[in-house]
Protein backbone atom coordinates (compact mmCIF):
# COMPACT_ATOMS: atom_id res chain seq x y z
CA UNK A 1 0.00 0.00 0.00
CA UNK A 2 2.70 2.55 0.76
CA UNK A 3 4.23 2.29 -2.69
CA UNK A 4 1.01 2.41 -4.25
CA UNK A 5 0.15 5.71 -1.70
CA UNK A 6 3.43 7.35 -2.92
CA UNK A 7 3.46 6.65 -6.19
CA UNK A 8 -0.21 8.39 -6.56
CA UNK A 9 0.38 10.92 -4.56
CA UNK A 10 4.19 11.54 -4.42
CA UNK A 11 6.80 10.57 -1.74
CA UNK A 12 6.83 14.24 -0.75
CA UNK A 13 3.42 14.28 0.11
CA UNK A 14 3.10 11.30 1.89
CA UNK A 15 3.07 10.73 5.89
CA UNK A 16 3.56 7.53 7.47
CA UNK A 17 2.76 6.92 11.29
CA UNK A 18 4.75 5.89 13.91
CA UNK A 19 4.74 3.12 15.27
CA UNK A 20 3.56 1.60 10.92
CA UNK A 21 4.06 -1.68 9.39
CA UNK A 22 3.36 -5.35 11.96
CA UNK A 23 3.58 -2.60 14.62
CA UNK A 24 0.69 0.18 13.56
CA UNK A 25 -2.22 0.61 15.68
CA UNK A 26 -5.85 -1.30 15.15
CA UNK A 27 -8.49 1.88 14.59
CA UNK A 28 -10.78 -0.87 16.45
CA UNK A 29 -13.19 -1.29 13.47
CA UNK A 30 -12.83 -4.77 11.98
CA UNK A 31 -13.71 -7.49 12.87
CA UNK A 32 -17.44 -6.83 12.93
CA UNK A 33 -16.78 -4.54 16.10
CA UNK A 34 -18.02 -1.47 13.19
CA UNK A 35 -21.42 -2.80 13.75
CA UNK A 36 -21.85 -4.56 16.81
CA UNK A 37 -23.73 -1.74 18.24
CA UNK A 38 -21.53 -0.53 21.14
CA UNK A 39 -20.32 2.58 19.02
CA UNK A 40 -18.77 3.81 22.31
CA UNK A 41 -16.91 1.19 23.40
CA UNK A 42 -15.78 0.97 19.61
CA UNK A 43 -15.08 4.61 19.77
CA UNK A 44 -12.68 4.04 23.20
CA UNK A 45 -10.45 1.30 21.53
CA UNK A 46 -9.84 3.90 18.67
CA UNK A 47 -9.04 6.51 20.55
CA UNK A 48 -5.07 5.34 20.01
CA UNK A 49 -5.72 5.41 16.62
CA UNK A 50 -6.93 8.72 16.25
CA UNK A 51 -4.27 9.82 18.35
CA UNK A 52 -1.94 7.99 16.21
CA UNK A 53 -3.41 10.03 12.69
CA UNK A 54 -3.05 13.42 14.78
CA UNK A 55 0.42 13.21 15.19
CA UNK A 56 1.42 12.58 11.96
CA UNK A 57 -0.57 16.28 11.48
CA UNK A 58 -1.50 14.82 7.60
CA UNK A 59 -4.48 16.38 6.22
CA UNK A 60 -6.16 13.09 5.18
CA UNK A 61 -5.33 9.39 6.12
CA UNK A 62 -6.10 7.04 3.23
CA UNK A 63 -7.89 3.69 4.24
CA UNK A 64 -7.94 0.26 2.31
CA UNK A 65 -11.17 -1.16 3.31
CA UNK A 66 -14.82 0.01 4.27
CA UNK A 67 -14.39 -0.89 7.82
CA UNK A 68 -11.71 0.99 8.35
CA UNK A 69 -13.05 4.09 6.34
CA UNK A 70 -16.28 4.13 8.57
CA UNK A 71 -14.42 3.71 11.69
CA UNK A 72 -11.27 6.42 10.92
CA UNK A 73 -14.33 8.71 9.95
CA UNK A 74 -16.36 8.31 12.99
CA UNK A 75 -13.49 8.92 15.12
CA UNK A 76 -12.35 12.23 13.52
CA UNK A 77 -16.03 13.28 13.86
CA UNK A 78 -16.48 12.33 17.89
CA UNK A 79 -13.21 13.71 18.78
CA UNK A 80 -13.11 16.55 16.64
CA UNK A 81 -10.27 15.54 14.13
CA UNK A 82 -9.11 18.19 11.38
CA UNK A 83 -8.03 15.20 8.43
CA UNK A 84 -9.88 13.83 5.58
CA UNK A 85 -10.66 10.03 5.23
CA UNK A 86 -10.43 8.90 2.11
CA UNK A 87 -10.52 5.34 0.52
CA UNK A 88 -7.24 3.95 -1.48
CA UNK A 89 -9.70 3.68 -4.46
CA UNK A 90 -10.74 7.55 -4.30
CA UNK A 91 -7.62 8.73 -4.37
CA UNK A 92 -6.20 6.03 -6.82
CA UNK A 93 -9.29 7.45 -9.08
CA UNK A 94 -8.18 11.07 -8.70
CA UNK A 95 -4.93 10.55 -9.64
CA UNK A 96 -5.90 8.85 -13.08
CA UNK A 97 -8.74 11.56 -13.45
CA UNK A 98 -11.45 9.08 -13.57
CA UNK A 99 -13.18 9.85 -10.13
CA UNK A 100 -16.97 11.03 -10.42
CA UNK A 101 -18.33 14.52 -9.06
CA UNK A 102 -20.42 11.95 -6.82
CA UNK A 103 -17.74 10.55 -5.84
CA UNK A 104 -15.90 13.55 -3.58
CA UNK A 105 -17.72 13.75 -0.75
CA UNK A 106 -14.67 12.80 1.59
CA UNK A 107 -12.27 14.93 -0.02
CA UNK A 108 -11.20 18.41 1.36
CA UNK A 109 -12.22 21.36 -0.67
CA UNK A 110 -8.09 21.56 -1.59
CA UNK A 111 -9.45 17.98 -3.93
CA UNK A 112 -13.29 18.28 -4.32
CA UNK A 113 -12.90 19.96 -7.62
CA UNK A 114 -9.21 18.54 -8.77
CA UNK A 115 -9.70 17.15 -12.28
CA UNK A 116 -13.31 18.34 -12.73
Amino acid sequence: MRYVVKTVVGEENFVDMAPNRSNNYCCGGGGGFLQSGFPEARRYYGKRKFEQIMATDADYCITPCHNCHAQIHDIKEHYEGKYHTVHLWTIICLSLGILGENERVYLGSDLAEFGL
